[in-house]
């Protein structure tokens, strides 16, 4: 499933970058692919609805949330933690 998560992870953040997915790189911030604010709300709520999870996120100080969204590889680690955290 790992990779059916990144492709998805890639492509829901490809669709807020207005890039194309090939476009994206594990290493990417979302600041490389300018997501803004707003795009980085709209990404977590994209990757709860697509996964059935709930991501622990705060907005309003994403630095301390526990959803890691330094990076593209992050993001992608992050939702697979939460799935298997689900399944456990």
């Amino acid at each position: 499933m790992s990779d059916e998560i990144r492709t998805r992870v890639v492509e829901i953040l490809a669709e807020q970058a207005v890039r194309d997915p090939s476009e994206l790189r594990m290493d990417h911030t979302l600041d490389d692919l300018g997501i803004d604010s707003l795009g980085v709300v709209e990404s977590i709520f994209a990757i709860e609805e697509s996964f059935d999870i709930t991501v622990p996120f705060n907005a309003n100080a994403p630095g301390e949330s526990e959803f890691d969204v330094s990076s593209v590889a992050a993001i992608v680690a992050a939702v697979e933690r939460l799935i298997a955290d689900r399944k456990a």
